[in-house]
């Protein structure tokens, strides 16, 4: 019989259990310069340095929702007001960002599995349908409060660093055209649309005759009657529609900002309408958040603000392209250009919070006021990428030659 010989130790105590507890979070996130506060007033700082703000646990129930669900938990936590965060919150999440991603977890090939296993569950149309209602259909009125006037929900380009975000997003909008040498009596097929904007700057200062696909109710409605008023619908045609039914042939295909919503499952078959509609002399554009490396979704992103979803590494965007034989022709990333944009909305996000308040309630301002803080500060620590690819069908040589085109001050299509 096998004897064990254990020491005997005092019970471990509420406040030594509690500053346990404390350490393992902060070890967990990497240090960051964060202090832990208590319910009971007790406060723990681990780091070197002064920090720059606390988190404070309302209750020990919050704590250990934290230590065995480390994303959600946090995420959960804010939202319901059970964590509170003291000082400010694009800082405190900056720092919290920095200090994850510098101490990393090794685990690349793990987080690569686990990102195929995430695929097995693709999004039908049904379901597509469905997660594109739960973010995109809360209301245009919601993200007319802050959002730009032109209702942009995508990465904006800051060219010069003084722009306005409304400069910038129109900025991007010229930035995507250029890429893709619109001209005139061209046409053109938009799939994930949001409310237009792209769709209408094209066929108004490109002179392209656009066919833009979205899953969105709320937003077709939007975009269609704003191109009406601005005369634009002999040339701008909103279809409410998935983008598998995609048949028209183009000279050019653009998706800005629909590929995080595609899932990872269905990107071959993404490749294939685009396959089937683009034309052996066109040029596409592809507009996506990424990673550096596969990682699964955020498990409390994918609970609280886009089910479904999936932000993919650059190789596992190119499982787009290769299978049609695709040429990729130029990658350009944008992430701190999404790391502002991100911070531009949550000072518009802030200014109204109190009315978004009124219309769902605070722990919806909470959950928002959290996606769009660590949105930002996850594009600034490189946690997450933006990624545009520039690609054609292979064998077509009216590509560009150069990336002068891009820069040139009077490439517009004015």
């Amino acid at each position: 019989m096998l004897i064990l010989d254990i020491e005997v130790k005092q019970p471990v105590s509420t406040n030594q259990f509690d500053r346990l507890a404390s350490n393992w979070i902060m070890t967990f996130v990497g240090n960051p310069r964060i202090a832990v506060r208590l319910w009971n007033g007790d406060e723990y700082y681990f780091a070197d340095g002064t920090p720059v703000g606390a988190m404070e646990f309302r209750d020990r129930s919050a704590m250990v929702d934290l230590i065995f669900s480390q994303r959600v938990g946090f995420g959960e936590g804010y939202s319901k007001g059970k964590i509170v965060i003291h000082g400010d919150i694009l800082e405190f999440l900056n720092e919290v960002s920095r200090a994850f991603t510098k101490r990393g977890d090794g685990s690349y090939y793990l987080d690569k599995f686990r990102s195929l296993l995430s695929a097995i569950r693709g999004n039908t149309l049904g379901r597509s349908r469905d997660n594109v209602h739960h973010h995109y259909d809360l209301g245009n009125d919601f993200y007319a409060m802050w959002l730009d006037e032109r209702m942009v929900y995508t990465c904006a380009y800051y060219e010069h660093p003084d722009l306005t975000l409304a400069e910038a997003q129109v900025a991007k909008l010229d930035h995507v055209c250029r890429k893709l040498e619109l001209e005139p009596g061209q046409d053109v097929i938009e799939a994930g649309c949001g409310w237009g904007a792209l769709a209408m700057h094209m066929a108004e200062h490109y002179g392209v005759n656009v066919r833009a696909y979205n899953n969105s109710y709320e937003q077709v409605s939007y975009a269609r009657e704003q191109a009406a008023a601005r005369g634009l619908g002999d040339r701008v045609e909103f279809v409410e529609d998935d983008y598998r039914t995609i048949s028209k042939q183009c000279d050019v295909f653009v998706s800005v900002g629909m590929l995080e919503h595609v899932g990872l499952k269905n990107y071959h078959e993404l490749g294939k309408v685009i396959g089937r509609c683009l034309k052996p002399s066109g040029l596409g554009l592809i507009h996506s958040i990424g990673r550096s490396h596969p990682k699964p979704a955020d498990p409390w992103i994918t609970k609280r603000i886009f089910p479904g979803g999936h932000i993919p590494s650059l190789g596992e965007i190119t499982s787009i392209f290769e299978p049609q034989q695709f040429s990729i022709l130029d990658v350009e990333n944008l992430r701190l250009h999404y790391a502002r944009t991100c911070h531009e909305w949550l000072n518009n996000f802030e200014k109204v919070s109190d009315k978004v308040g009124e219309m769902y309630s605070d722990e919806f301002v909470r959950a928002w006021r959290l996606y769009l803080a660590g949105s930002s500060a996850a594009f600034k620590s490189g946690t997450l990428q933006l990624y545009q690819v520039l690609f054609a069908p292979r064998g077509n040589n009216k590509v560009p030659w150069s990336r002068k085109y891009l820069y040139s001050p009077d490439s517009t299509g004015d």
